[in-house]
């Protein structure tokens, strides 16, 4: 008889389950996520120095080599 009591709450419970089919609530971890940048303000600052430092610094030595033609 234990199991069948057992069944009937596992068949109750999936039951529930269906009818909240294509109703999730979305958790606050996947929200903050979201919302929050991957990068932070320190690491894209160092990129730019770095793309900008070099652009600048080739700049430089190509105009110190000589005319191109």
């Amino acid at each position: 008889m234990a199991q069948s009591r057992q069944t009937r709450l596992r068949s109750d419970k999936y039951n529930a389950n269906i009818t909240k089919r294509g109703r999730v609530v979305q958790h606050t971890t996947e929200e903050k996520r979201e919302t929050t940048s991957s990068a932070s303000p320190v690491l894209i600052g160092f990129l730019f120095f770095v793309l900008v430092g070099s652009s600048v610094f080739q700049i430089i030595r190509t105009a110190q080599s000589g005319p191109i033609f």
